[in-house]
């Protein structure tokens, strides 16, 4: 017979959808030992601000491709059956104790854990009814703590909020009045890749070369003087590429990082040098430059000659849009975002946030527009601080009580334009950063394996865990648990997970190997 580990998988996968969810993401494994490692680069340099690395892929913008994961009404659905609120049979066995129905038996089951010498000397643990938002335990709910990347839980949620689900990033080109300079403009989409780059240039150079397109006196090489193109010619332009979007400093921080590029509204994937998807990786000093570059051998791929090298000038007013290319829309970027702990993606889409507040696109101004959102949701904010929309910079801090309330939110029926920060989060030991999490070993929180969704966050000495759990009978719960100054990176990460893997258990059963059902 299947052990209950086994048992215990099925129904999460029923509850939360894990079949899509295994095969619309990839599992990438954990990537904060290379995000230690770059923040000991860091502190040897002498920086002493630390950063996490996570990331991430999924595909470009593209109109067939598959439709993003299940919505959370179907998971709510699923927890109903299950035993939830309102359920009608099925319904748990009268020996079994809810959780909301005896928080002092939460607490006694929670309490031994977190004092686990693994998480440090500074801890917080707050749970919630996901379903009612009625608090089941509270060890310093409301101390603002510094969070790593568990933040990117408000920033998509604020992105989402202040955006919507369907919102794309887009990257275009412009002409300009003379007709003979093209502006590649960047939009802060950082998932731009090589081929929609690609179809940007080729759709630019068809506009370029149409008839009527060159003002007129304006003609170039080979270019007759009514703007038809003559004799087959290529037609001559000049490159600007413009960032003008985004304000303030480029460099995160944390300063140069393999977690992160430069922080520019025009780059191409990532401005990664290797190849990758998402994880550490060399990044180009100069992703815009870069982008701008590439740009002008495909334009001249497409049958442009591009005169002289692409230099950085804002788009004139009045400029002709010539083509345009759209990021994947908001909702499977926030998936993304938090499934691969994106910090790149994070950033951007704070500075979203800003841009539709009528903000700066600058760190300061996510900041500002970011807390404003989230106070719009009606969340509670005191002491909290969004240095950041990624989570390496120590200067954030957020509560407990702050994620689990984004979470609940974003659980609620009535509020469908949060629901991808629920569908966002990794499944314990299947997908993302929790990959390899949540293992088979006896009484290493293998029970939360496929019924543990959470945002993982690791600085150098903090270690976060906040998301959400079903419960043994069905209940969806939401947690945060925000730990400090932890010594022992791994030994934090084995008690947070066994943190939130006791919450799956009936109340008042001891952690212990798994047993086996006959």
């Amino acid at each position: 017979m299947p052990d209950s580990r086994t048992w215990q998988v099925v129904a999460g996968s029923a509850a939360l959808g894990l079949a899509l969810a295994v095969g619309a993401v990839t599992a990438s494994g954990p990537w904060d030992s290379g995000q230690r490692k770059a923040e000991r680069d860091r502190a040897v340099t002498g920086g002493v601000r630390g950063g996490a690395h996570h990331s991430g892929d999924r595909a470009a913008a593209d109109p067939h491709r598959p439709a993003p994961a299940p919505s959370a009404p179907a998971v709510l659905g699923a927890l109903t059956a299950a035993g939830g609120p309102g359920s009608h049979g099925n319904a748990p066995s009268s020996t079994i104790t809810r959780p909301g129905d005896d928080p002092a038996a939460l607490a006694a089951a929670l309490t031994p854990l977190l004092a686990d010498p693994g998480l440090g000397p500074l801890r917080t643990a707050t749970v919630v009814d996901a379903t009612t938002g009625k608090r089941l335990y509270g060890e310093g709910a409301s101390t603002p703590m510094t969070p790593a990347s568990t933040i990117k839980i408000a920033t998509t949620a604020a992105a989402l909020s202040a955006l919507g689900p369907r919102h794309r990033i887009a990257t275009t080109t412009v002409a300009g009045p003379d007709g003979r300079t093209v502006t590649l403009v960047g939009g802060g989409d950082p998932t731009l890749d090589r081929a929609r780059l690609k179809a940007l240039a080729e759709a630019t150079a068809r506009a370029v070369k149409a008839p009527g397109a060159r003002a007129p006196g304006a003609a170039g090489s080979g270019t007759a003087a009514s703007g038809t193109a003559g004799a087959g010619a290529p037609e001559s332009v000049r490159l600007a590429y413009d960032t003008s979007l985004y304000q303030g400093p480029v460099l995160h921080p944390i300063g140069p990082n393999e977690n992160i590029s430069p922080v520019t509204a025009l780059m191409t994937d990532e401005g990664r040098l290797d190849h990758s998807h998402h994880g550490p990786a060399p990044r180009s000093a100069d992703p815009a430059g870069d982008t701008a570059t590439a740009f002008a051998g495909l334009l001249e791929e497409a049958g442009l000659t591009v005169q002289g090298d692409p230099r950085p000038a804002k788009a004139p007013k009045g400029a002709r849009p010539l083509a345009r290319t759209d990021s994947a829309s908001l909702d499977d970027l926030v998936e993304r975002t938090l499934t691969h702990s994106d910090n790149d993606l994070a950033e951007a889409l704070a500075r979203q946030t800003a841009l539709a507040h009528h903000r700066p696109a600058s760190f300061a101004g996510a900041e500002r527009a970011v807390h404003d959102e989230l106070g719009r949701l009606g969340l509670p904010l005191a002491g909290t601080r969004f240095a950041d929309g990624s989570g390496l910079d120590r200067a954030d801090r957020v509560t407990g009580a702050l994620l689990t309330g984004v979470l609940t939110r974003a659980a609620d029926p009535a509020r469908p334009t949060l629901r991808t920060v629920l569908t966002g989060l990794p499944v314990g030991g299947f997908s993302g950063t929790l990959a390899g999490r949540f293992g088979t070993t006896a009484g290493s929180a293998a029970e939360g394996a496929g019924l543990v969704r959470a945002k993982t966050g690791t600085l150098t000495g903090v270690n976060t865990l906040a998301g959400t759990v079903v419960t043994a009978d069905g209940r969806l719960l939401a947690f945060a648990f925000l730990t400090g100054r932890t010594s022992a990176p791994d030994a934090a990460q084995s008690a947070l997970d066994r943190l939130a893997a006791v919450l799956t258990r009936p109340v008042g059963v001891a952690a212990g190997p798994a047993k086996k059902r006959h």
